[in-house]
């Protein structure tokens, strides 16, 4: 476990994203089309992101930022 949770915190070379700011665009853009293309309150991001994933509020806050959707 672990081993996942630093693995999971180091940027990919390729683009320079981790494996939890993947995820947070992944489940972003399937709440967006489910909300028509509308924004997606930030609370429900985050609600959908503990069912993936163990994030504080805070670090989906700073995923968000580094990201500038949020």
């Amino acid at each position: 476990m672990v081993r996942r949770q630093i693995l999971g915190s180091i940027p990919d070379v390729c683009d320079g994203m981790t494996r939890v700011e993947r995820i947070v665009l992944h489940v972003l853009r399937e709440a967006q089309r489910e909300r028509g293309g509308r924004s997606v309150p930030t609370a429900m991001l985050y609600g959908r992101m503990l069912e993936r994933v163990n994030i504080s509020e805070e670090y989906l806050q700073v995923c968000l930022e580094r990201l500038q959707v949020g």
